[in-house]
């Protein structure tokens, strides 16, 4: 056995030295690595020195694994490896065993011996693109000082542009040996502190070589939608659960990257209207021992482990590259209908977890430099709630998450990146900080100023809520807007004035800096939380499912049943619930802003009061199309459909529904009316005390005679003027129509009471009239002179 002295020497053993496995000691002949298989255990990895391929010097840069042809002609690939602290680092290449035992790994170590500013690197001959690999690297093992380095751990390559991750989903809990510490040992309090020995290869993901493409070829016949942020709308979908059910697309498809590129998924986005999709994460991730205890997986994929590469999972072609092509033409398929892809990107934390979690790739390579560290080293700072935070502020960390930002942009295609927790990104030394190495080097990038960038404005930290207060380029999602929409239409807001900020652009968080009324992304829902129709369905969140004891999840839902829990036979409730469905959804269409619309609302998908169905990979998480098919179905239906395409549409038409600029409020000549004005249902405008007084009902006024800004011709832009009333109180209103100068007469284009939502109603009113508004509803005119 060698001692922990010469564990340490790892030059020497490099060389032949004995060094300590998980199958006893190892010298330089061929030897299986753990013990014999047993009945449905994972294959062994077999260890194979035989003539090893000679490691040329190769280049430290690009990192990664890049296959190209050498100097002397000879192509193979270039493997380069940040690992700061290490002391060595070995190349493990893969191949898969012929004969009687086939299905086992057969493991080549290569040391790589060339250090370049502190990048480990070697060119291989003969390493072709669809060749496995990873590394194991070097270095002392003192978790009390943050130093966790274990060489029995096979570690993903940071900078993997393709993951083959067969097997790894198929277990009942994360084997022990994929953990850098002994996960079990009988003093738990000190389980982090001892190494465990055991080779992890057998039981890991591992990276795959990928061809490179020629540069500017692959988007060659490619046309970015390049879409304005004032006239974009976001739908939020889950590449997965967005065509596991989809009757169009062929079953072999669906739920894979493929499937979300088809012409039934494409064209279902292209006659809704939407203009760009917000995937859940896509970086290769892993799943969480927890779950897997449970029977369950990680379905919504904010864990992840690889930030460069595809979700192997997700893809139909294969998972030995194949997953990138196939993303590739996802891409290609959603440009041609003019919908950009945005990516919700998760570099706040990793799939490692706290100090107990598992040792994958970023822990083994360097823990001190790659993660945020407390003064007890041996813990983690957690800004995010996953157990860890990556350290953003330290240039390796921010080079991988710019390099990878980069890549997914030039070679993959996408269109723009949601940050998840982007709090958490922008911390520094003396917590969030605007002016952070992050959000600088972002805002001077030549390739990444130039896309959609959308960030979560908090973390789970002290001082992480910061709504409002990212710098210009960015948009935030409003949660602010989430609440107030939901507040009012339950009857639950004391007064009105936090909803007409948020109707009209959110000024008081965004007109500061040169930032436009689409730095606010409104939204009702999203993947965390209740769907649309189980905020007006339940009042409780039902997560028991999850196997949390229904502990999971936010209680602050801010929703209200309509008078029964959950599903319901009474037709009254059903209808109510269709009516407030119809009022959220078009308050949010016709607000100023970035309306965000998540995949199913549009046809009354239910969770069944899940509010946090993040693990859930079945019917509860994946879309129902039947819906479509059931006209007076409780959720909606197509009946909610057709009003959502028509309300897309109607925002499409009119640019006084998507300005790019805030609203002044003063009176401009030549009749002195406003560009934003706020009634009471007597007609007249609301007073100071008015905006303080409780109220169910409100109603503003879009002017479209002078709307700043000119259109591509350099012309002044002129459009209808709009009025749209709110009425969530449990009686009619009677609601006077503003007069001259404001309309001479009012057309009726929107009325929420109505079920039958596939046509605008037509009625014309004179200004002036008293109309009378249904009980919980929206009616929207325009102005007609």
């Amino acid at each position: 056995m060698a001692s922990a002295a010469e564990r340490r020497s790892v030059p020497e053993a490099l060389r032949g030295a004995v060094r300590e496995s998980a199958g006893g000691v190892v010298g330089g002949h061929a030897v299986d690595i753990g013990k014999p298989r047993e009945e449905g255990e994972a294959p062994r990895v077999i260890r194979q020195r035989p003539a090893p391929p000679v490691v040329r010097p190769g280049s430290p840069t690009p990192l990664g694994a890049r296959y190209r042809v050498g100097p002397d002609g000879v192509a193979g690939t270039n493997f380069a490896l940040w690992a700061g602290g290490a002391e060595a680092v070995e190349l493990c290449l893969f191949t898969e065993r012929d004969g009687p035992a086939g299905g086992e790994d057969v493991e080549t170590r290569l040391p790589l011996t060339e250090l370049t500013d502190e990048i480990w690197h070697g060119f291989v001959p003969g390493v072709r693109p669809g060749r496995r690999y990873g590394f194991r690297v070097h270095g002392r093992w003192d978790p009390w000082t943050g130093a966790r380095w274990n060489p029995a751990k096979l570690l993903l390559d940071p900078y993997a542009r393709a993951v083959d991750a067969a097997g790894g989903n198929d277990y009942g809990a994360l084997p022990p040996e994929v953990y850098g510490h002994v996960r079990d040992w009988p003093q738990q309090h000190v389980a982090d502190t001892v190494r465990d020995e055991r080779d992890s290869a057998p039981y890991v993901p591992k990276g795959v070589v990928v061809h490179d493409g020629v540069p500017g070829d692959a988007w060659a016949d490619d046309r970015r939608p390049k879409t304005p942020w004032a006239d974009t709308v976001i739908y939020e979908l889950h590449v997965r659960g967005f065509t596991r059910r989809h009757p169009g697309v062929p079953e072999e498809l669906r739920g894979t990257y493929a499937g979300l590129g088809h012409p039934a998924a494409v064209g279902h986005l292209r006659r809704l209207g939407v203009t760009a999709v917000e995937l859940l994460p896509v970086h290769q991730f892993a799943h969480e021992d927890h779950l897997l205890r449970r029977g369950l997986r990680n379905y919504w994929g904010y864990n992840s482990i690889g930030y460069f590469a595809p979700h192997a999972a997700y893809a139909a072609s294969g998972t030995r590259g194949q997953q990138v092509e196939e993303f590739k033409g996802m891409v290609r398929s959603l440009h041609a209908a003019g919908i950009e892809v945005i990516l919700d990107v998760v570099y706040n934390h990793s799939a490692e977890a706290g100090e107990r979690g598992p040792t994958l790739s970023l822990r083994g390579i360097d823990n001190r430099a790659y993660y945020r560290l407390p003064a007890d080293a041996r813990r983690y700072a957690d800004y995010t709630g996953c157990g860890n935070t990556l350290d953003v502020g330290r240039p390796q960390v921010l080079r991988l998450i710019t390099d990878s930002l980069r890549y997914w942009v030039t070679e993959m295609g996408v269109d723009g990146f949601r940050f998840d927790l982007a709090a958490a990104l922008a911390r520094s030394g003396q917590g969030v900080d605007m002016l952070s190495p992050f959000l600088a080097v972002i805002a001077q990038d030549p390739v990444l100023r130039r896309v959609k960038l959308i960030a979560e404005p908090w973390d789970v930290g002290a001082g992480g809520y910061q709504a409002g207060a990212f710098p210009p380029l960015w948009t935030e999602w409003n949660d602010r807007y989430r609440d107030a929409v939901r507040d009012f239409w339950r009857g639950a807001l004391p007064d009105v004035r936090d909803l007409g900020y948020r109707l009209s652009g959110s000024s008081d968080l965004y007109a500061w800096g040169g930032r436009r009324p689409y730095a606010s992304v409104n939204f009702i829902t999203a993947h965390d939380g209740f769907t649309l129709r189980d905020l007006v369905s339940y009042e409780r969140k039902h997560n028991e499912a999850n196997g949390e004891g229904n502990r999971d999840g936010t209680d602050d839902n801010r929703s209200w049943n309509c008078g029964a829990e959950g599903g319901t036979d009474d037709p009254g409730v059903a209808a109510l619930r269709r009516r407030q469905l119809r009022n959220l959804l078009t308050t949010l269409l016709v607000s100023t802003g970035v309306p965000m619309l998540v995949a199913g609302d549009e046809m009354g998908r239910t969770q069944h009061g899940n509010n946090n169905a993040y693990c859930q990979d079945n019917e509860v998480s994946w879309l129902d199309w039947s819906l479509l098919d059931r006209p007076d179905e409780e959720g909606g239906g197509r009946g909610l459909y057709g009003l959502t395409a028509r309300l897309l549409a109607l925002r499409r038409a009119h640019p006084v529904l998507r300005r790019s600029a805030f609203f002044s409020g003063r009176p401009q000549a030549p009749d002195g009316l406003r560009d934003l004005a706020w009634f009471t249902p007597r007609g007249t405008e609301l007073t100071e005390r008015d905006w303080y007084a409780p109220t169910s009902t409100i109603a503003f006024f879009l002017s479209g005679r002078d709307i700043p800004g000119r259109d591509a011709r350099g012309r002044r832009i002129v459009d209808d003027s709009f009025l749209t009333v709110l009425h969530a109180g449990a009686e009619p209103v009677e609601f006077t129509l503003p007069g001259p100068p404001w309309a001479e007469t009012y057309e009726l284009v929107v009325d929420t009471a109505r079920e039958e939502q596939e046509e605008a109603p037509g009625t014309v009113c004179p200004a002036g009239t008293t109309v009378t508004v249904p009980e919980r509803s929206v009616r929207l005119f325009r102005v007609r002179r």
